[in-house]
């Protein structure tokens, strides 16, 4: 695991310390226990609160998935927990690894019997979506069209690793976790 703090951890210790604070504030100094978060912390916290409301949260991601990823620049080690849901969209062509070069979410979590809708932007050139190894996921030959083109209903559990064949050497890889 990276030294570097994760936002789940930021989030946690920042709620800590901000907890602290009130107490401290609460002991009857007549201060003003009050202070402005910084815009970090409030970015931070409406990411999270967005995706709460989203009904999806974020988990930190295997070893395995972020072996994968790591090189992936709109992966920052979390998988986006999106169990639960029947249906989840995946966009292909999102912006990352220098251009429309990405999957948004890079990483996600599923129920099994869960249908993924991959869906083109068209941006970015011609893309397409295909298992790592011997996996479930191919959407034929790369398209450059806008809209819904392929999807896939997972019904085992497992992590299905894929990429886009023509920028794959760029990074535009992503990942599903199925419970």
């Amino acid at each position: 695991m990276s030294d570097s703090l994760n936002r789940r951890t930021l989030l946690r210790s920042t709620g800590a310390i901000a907890a602290a604070g009130l107490l401290a504030g609460c002991s009857g100094d007549g201060g003003d226990a009050t202070e402005s978060a910084t815009d970090d912390e409030m970015t931070e916290s409406a990411t999270e609160a967005e995706m709460t409301e989203s009904g999806g949260s974020s988990m930190e991601a295997s070893d395995e998935v972020a072996d994968y990823l790591g090189e992936t620049s709109n992966f920052d080690g979390t998988v986006a927990d999106m169990t639960g849901q029947d249906t989840v969209t995946v966009t292909v062509g999102a912006e990352a690894n220098g251009g429309a070069f990405g999957y948004d979410p890079a990483a996600v979590q599923i129920s099994s019997g869960t249908t993924v809708e991959f869906e083109w932007t068209g941006e970015g050139g011609t893309h397409n979506v295909k298992s790592e190894g011997d996996g479930p996921l191919d959407s034929g030959g790369a398209v450059d069209t806008e809209g819904v083109e392929y999807e896939h209903t997972f019904e085992s559990s497992g992590t299905f690793r894929y990429y886009c064949t023509p920028h794959k050497s760029l990074g535009m890889k992503g990942a599903i976790v199925v419970e």
